[in-house]
């Protein structure tokens, strides 16, 4: 009878302490929590301090990369006057695939939409230049090339650079 007395006593002191445990946790459980939230929120901030910095190059890139791959642009800065129109239509071609080649890094640290509009430019413009030489005789100068191309880019009715320019910054203004 004392080995069941015994083994009762010890049966209650552990119910009980397990009982004690389990509220004391119950009622710590929010304070802990709220320490957790903290130090997560902290971390958070650190890494956005780190990162805030880079997506706002990331979005500075992509629009000088638009910019960059336009063909009134392109056309000024390459000069193509002493070309042949396929010499300056691959030279062109080669221009825009390196530019984008030197940004596909950036789509790290862009969302996903704004990257789709760099990629949808650039496809366009590679589809605008290879429109345009298709359009010249095969002994047309650069010369020629740029004015059938500045042509055809300003048939269409919109800006496609200004568009792209700002669906990219409309993205940007989403970080803020």
């Amino acid at each position: 009878m004392q080995l069941y007395s015994l083994l009762l006593d010890v049966l209650k002191y552990t119910a009980a302490g397990i009982g004690v445990i389990y509220i004391a946790f119950y009622l710590f459980k929010p304070y802990l929590d709220k320490g957790q939230n903290l130090q997560a929120l902290e971390l958070k901030k650190a890494i956005s301090g780190q990162t805030l910095p880079l997506r706002l190059q990331a979005y500075e890139r992509l629009v000088l990369f638009i910019d960059r791959i336009n063909p009134a642009n392109l056309l000024v800065r390459l000069n193509g006057n002493s070309y042949s129109a396929a010499e300056l239509h691959s030279i062109i071609l080669n221009e825009i695939r390196t530019e984008y080649q030197h940004n596909v890094t950036q789509q790290i640290y862009v969302s996903a939409q704004a990257w789709a509009v760099v990629k949808r430019t650039k496809e366009d413009t590679l589809n605008l230049v290879n429109n345009a030489v298709k359009a010249m005789p095969e002994n047309a100068t650069g010369l020629d090339f740029g004015r059938v191309l500045l042509t055809h880019l300003s048939k269409l009715e919109d800006d496609p650079y200004e568009i792209a320019t700002s669906l990219v910054r409309k993205d940007l203004e989403h970080i803020f």
